[in-house]
């Protein structure tokens, strides 16, 4: 299973990652200003330091390549994943899903993600995940509102 435990040198490729304009018009959710470096520390700071938020390094032959947060959100657990670009297409992402959810039994976990972003509503409709809802929120990386959709795992 490629997840483990998040190391602080994980944080200097993460923000790295964060650099690449083309995932981040894919996600959608980058932070207005991705090169900030004060920005993206605090962010990690909260996420790191919160009790209720699991968060998992990707590995990759020894290399951290993406994250996977999973937080608690009006009750219901609320699950977002990053790979770097270099690695989608190879499995990575569905590999730390299905790791995440073999230990992860609290359900329904939620996932917000843009309707267009067609790699992530696949690796997340495989596992079982469904629409349940579809919202506009305003995206930073794309500066426009975008349609999200909400998709669901169910209670088993």
């Amino acid at each position: 299973m490629p997840l483990r435990d998040v190391r602080p040198d994980d944080l200097d490729a993460f923000f790295l990652h964060q650099q690449d304009e083309r995932a981040n018009l894919m996600s959608a959710f980058a932070p207005r200003n991705p090169s900030d470096r004060g920005v993206f520390d605090y962010h990690w700071a909260h996420l790191l330091g919160d009790d209720a938020t699991e968060v998992r390094t990707i590995e990759h032959a020894g290399r951290p390549v993406g994250a996977l947060v999973c937080t608690r959100v009006d009750g219901v657990d609320e699950l977002s994943f990053w790979v770097a670009r270099e690695f989608w297409g190879q499995g990575l992402t569905t590999s730390a899903v299905d790791g995440f959810l073999s230990t992860h039994r609290e359900r329904p976990v939620r996932a917000h993600v843009p309707e267009d972003n067609l790699g992530s509503v696949k690796v997340l409709t495989r596992r079982g995940f469904r629409e349940v809802g579809r919202e506009k929120v305003f995206s930073n990386a794309r500066a426009e509102v975008v349609e999200e959709l909400i998709l669901e795992l169910p209670d088993a």
